[in-house]
């Protein structure tokens, strides 16, 4: 059977392949909502691509979830569920400003027992690692994630990352905690930044020079000289 993909196709298999599990109406908002009917016309395409075997689909969740042809999760899987809180926050982030060079479940060792944040993306041009931590954990286990980030860091592996400037020097990305919990973690040599939402992020670091001030490194070594200052 022979068939033809608008670009608008490819950009939602593209961007399901990409995220893992994405929502009915998270395809809606990102793809459908400048039309008279976007829940209509939404529906009509995921059904037109599901058929035509270029999508899976789980009906364990309302709305519809759409999967990869080739996902290796099941349907009912809580995998789905960490997959949507990803999209979430960069749905959130792209109310500001559309996150660029996005991976999710970003493996930047590329060996195991390394970091492996949610997702990593450039953001208003600053590179960040992300880790959303919906359930409550020990204050230890959250600080050896940050003695993993810090391992990571003094490697400088990091430079060589494809992501990084080719015209400066190398930077080390601000990680952030998407948390309800404000862990006593710390570091020295790389800036953490706890927040509950990207909503926080944005309105922690807004406007003021004061803010822009307090937004910068402790320490000259800790991230290539990254500057956070949304405004």
């Amino acid at each position: 059977m022979s068939f033809r993909l608008s670009q608008r196709d490819k950009d939602i298999i593209g961007f399901i392949n990409q995220f893992r599990a994405v929502d009915r109406d998270s395809l809606v908002e990102l793809f459908f909502k400048q039309l008279k009917s976007p829940i209509n016309a939404c529906n009509s395409v995921m059904v037109r691509l599901y058929r035509l075997g270029l999508i899976e689909r789980t009906q364990q969740y309302s709305p519809t979830v759409y999967l990869p042809v080739d996902a290796k999760i099941k349907k009912n899987s809580q995998k789905i569920l960490h997959f949507l809180s990803i999209l979430d926050i960069y749905k959130q982030m792209s109310t500001y400003s559309a996150p660029k060079q996005v991976i999710v479940e970003d493996k930047p060792t590329g060996r195991k027992g390394g970091i492996e944040p949610d997702l990593f993306c450039i953001f208003k041009g600053s590179p960040f690692w992300i880790e959303i931590q919906r359930n409550q954990y020990s204050e230890q286990k959250m600080q050896d994630k940050v003695n993993l980030y810090e391992e990571f860091f003094f490697s400088n592996e990091w430079k060589t990352l494809q992501w990084q400037p080719e015209d400066r020097a190398a930077i080390f990305p601000s990680v952030i905690l998407i948390t309800p919990i404000r862990y006593a973690i710390s570091s020295e040599h790389i800036r953490i930044i706890q927040v509950a939402t990207i909503h926080e992020l944005m309105e922690k670091y807004k406007g003021s020079g004061k803010q822009q001030k307090d937004a910068r490194p402790r320490t000259r070594a800790s991230s290539g000289g990254i500057k956070i200052s949304f405004t």
